[in-house]
């Protein structure tokens, strides 16, 4: 985590965020604006309008994303998104992360996770949706449960594994047990280890997910949670 010449307190803050545009990876719809005041025909500003899915860019899903009943976006708690997170390096696996993986990652006790994978540098890095990228697989979604993990994200724009998108078990056993999920997040300059995460999720009311800028920083006094 500590970069050459630099002490731990002097890092600089790592945006894990993905620019939203019109030609960006997508699920279901491209994203799109109009300029609905300009400078240039006599406004004192330039103000735009966009429609976007609440699943665009770098987002959480909330629980109610797959489970009836449960906590909306603007539900979420700041003690689920703000706080000591563990990246764990995991891009020597080739499409499924398993409980196993997970062990061997290093997930300890950490109660948040990041999951840096080959995504990062090849999926994440294209604008349509690729044939294969890497995601969590159900025995991993469980361990996370089994271990108190309240928050877990990934390098793509869905969590789940490309041969589970049919019948989506990751999501189901995380959504389940209030797990919030972040997705693509662009881990491609974080190096494994620990962290403070600042997530705060656009809070749309009674919505299944929204838009979630994401930083994180190193470590100081009073980061145990």
């Amino acid at each position: 985590m500590q970069s050459e010449g630099k002490g731990i307190q002097e890092m600089e803050p790592i945006d894990i965020n993905i620019p939203i545009h019109p030609e960006m990876l997508h699920w279901g719809r491209r994203p799109t604006y109009e300029m609905v005041e300009t400078r240039a025909d006599g406004f004192y500003s330039d103000v735009s309008r966009w429609l976007i899915g609440a699943h665009t860019g770098t987002h959480v899903d909330a629980p109610s994303h797959f489970i009836d009943d449960s906590a909306t976006v603007d539900q979420l708690s700041l003690d689920d998104t703000v706080g000591r997170v563990r990246v764990l390096d995991l891009q020597h696996v080739e499409e499924e992360i398993t409980a196993e993986d997970l062990e061997s990652a290093g997930l300890g006790d950490a109660k948040r996770v990041l999951f840096k994978t080959r995504n990062s540098s090849d999926a994440l890095t294209r604008n349509e949706k690729s044939e294969t990228w890497v995601g969590l697989g159900p025995t991993g979604a469980q361990l996370l449960v089994d271990r108190g993990v309240r928050f877990a994200g990934n390098d793509y724009m869905t969590i789940e594994a490309p041969k589970h998108t049919d019948d989506w078990p990751t999501h189901i056993i995380l959504c389940s047990a209030g797990v919030v999920i972040l997705e693509n997040a662009n881990l491609a300059n974080v190096e494994a280890g620990d962290y403070r995460m600042v997530c705060l999720p656009v809070p749309f009311e009674g919505r299944e997910a929204a838009p979630a800028p994401t930083v994180l920083l190193p470590l100081g006094p009073g980061d145990e949670d």
